[in-house]
């Protein structure tokens, strides 16, 4: 089998046997792996499967026929689902999906770590499996994305304009989407309108390719204590336009709070370097844990999903074990939450972060909830995590990690053995380089608790929280 050519060959009557890494699911047939798209099938599902690429290793394959559908498979909320690329689980139970979260995390630390581990805790579920997400990016085009189905009838179609998601893998097609199951209403009013009235204006959608059109995005940002912001991103400044869409914005949902522009007329859809303009209300939406509040502005990262980030704050301010007394430092801080959220526990917290803007967001949430013993500096951390910064503010007892996907970088590791605090809290969103990086810390680190937490429901997506002492 491996010597042949096998793309585009029909491999009939195999079972899926489990799901993979990245959401995929797999089957083993004759002693190759071949992966399969998460989203079209199920463990236990008996399937014809065409094979569209082959490589040394394993081969990736796409479903043709159902010969049985697995009784393990629940009938999907979403009309999307299957195109939309957002919530590929859908048709999986979340307790299987739970189950797969937990397996991910131990394969991925035993297989790539290899070092000692304890018992891994069963993963926190998400209190909300619906309408969790605080955030939402929608784009416009001026041609809606078209099913399989419509692409093989024979019906005509004129173009329609879209506001939605990308499709998987496509940054210039856009799944018109009717309802969204991610946020809370009136997230799908508030999109609905807006496509409504920029059809009846003749309001033109952006097209990528030719660089032509006036609506770009659209931003809803929502919070557990009311609050409401909107941002219209447009490709330039037509002020008749953006004024007759925004004043329609806030007289027909007089509960937005903060309603934003931001004039993008560069060829790609990413903002964070450009100026927001605030229309109308604060610049500003709070989110709220055990009294402190955190602000929120229109570029500020926080976590989407705002119920689930308070599990997994409280998780990593009891792995830290403070008792009041302790130097924190608080690496990839952010907007300062994590270390705000601690700051009672311990006798000054430091965080470190790459966004500049972000550690002006840090401070505002210290200041505004009175708390005085932080203190935030912005920079890559592998150069301003130095021996010279530990000596003028003090080698930490202990060291919150939040590092992206990407994982730490060698240099800071290096660094943070250097300082030799007590105690390591590693929170991440990518379990596979924490258990690289955890083998590296390994010299000196041994992992006494490890929790995974489910932020993203009906995703692959899992988040993990490890507990190291000094050996």
């Amino acid at each position: 089998m491996a010597s042949r050519k096998l793309r585009n060959t029909i491999i009939e009557n195999i079972t899926i046997s489990g799901l993979a890494a990245e959401g995929k699911a797999l089957v083993r047939h004759e002693n190759r792996v071949i992966f399969l798209p998460g989203n079209m099938v199920a463990p236990g599902d008996v399937i014809d499967a065409k094979i569209i690429k082959q490589r040394k290793n394993y081969l990736e394959a796409i479903p043709v026929h159902f010969h049985h559908k697995s009784e393990q498979r629940v009938e999907p909320f979403c009309e999307h689902f299957g195109v939309c690329g957002g919530c590929k689980w859908q048709h999986l139970p979340y307790e299987l999906q739970l189950a797969q979260k937990q397996q991910q995390v131990e394969d991925n630390l035993t297989r790539i770590a290899q070092i000692q581990l304890p018992e891994i805790q069963p993963i926190l579920p998400s209190a909300n499996t619906q309408y969790y997400r605080n955030k939402l990016e929608y784009t416009f085009s001026t041609q809606r994305w078209r099913t399989a189905e419509e692409i093989q009838s024979e019906e005509t179609f004129d173009t329609e304009p879209a506001l939605g998601f990308h499709i998987p893998g496509r940054f210039d097609k856009i799944l018109d989407i009717h309802q969204c199951h991610l946020q809370a209403d009136p997230s799908n009013a508030i999109r609905l309108a807006v496509k409504k009235y920029a059809l009846e204006h003749e309001i033109p959608f952006f097209e990528l390719h030719e660089q032509h059109g006036f609506l770009r995005n659209l931003v809803i940002r929502t919070s557990t204590t009311g609050d409401l912001m909107v941002i219209l991103i447009i490709a330039k400044d037509n002020k008749k336009l953006r004024i007759g869409l925004l004043d329609f914005l806030q007289q027909e949902f007089p509960q937005i709070t903060s309603l934003y522009y931001i004039v993008n007329s560069k060829k790609n859809d990413s903002y964070q370097d450009l100026e927001p303009t605030l229309y109308m209300g604060k610049p500003y939406i709070e989110e709220e844990m055990e009294g402190l509040r955190f602000r929120i502005g229109a570029k500020s990262f926080y976590q989407t999903n705002s119920l689930q980030a308070y599990q997994l704050y409280k998780v990593t301010r009891d792995f830290a074990q403070l008792k009041g007394s302790e130097l924190v430092y608080d690496l990839y801080t952010g907007t300062g939450t994590i270390a705000n959220f601690i700051a009672k526990q311990a006798k000054k917290v430091i965080g470190l972060e790459y966004v500049e803007a972000a550690i002006e967001d840090a401070k505002v949430n210290s200041s505004i909830n009175e708390i005085k013993n932080t203190e935030f500096y912005a920079g890559d951390m592998k150069d301003v995590l130095t021996a010279s910064f530990f000596e003028k503010h003090g080698r930490p007892e202990v060291i919150i990690t939040d590092p992206p996907r990407a994982g730490m970088h060698e240099d800071v590791i290096s660094v943070i053995l250097e300082a030799n605090p007590e105690r390591i809290v590693y929170v991440s969103c990518n379990p596979a380089t924490q258990a690289r990086d955890l083998a590296l810390l390994d010299a000196q680190y041994k992992v006494t608790a490890l929790q995974p937490v489910d932020m993203f429901p009906h995703t692959h997506h899992v988040e993990n929280v490890a507990a190291l002492v000094r050996k």
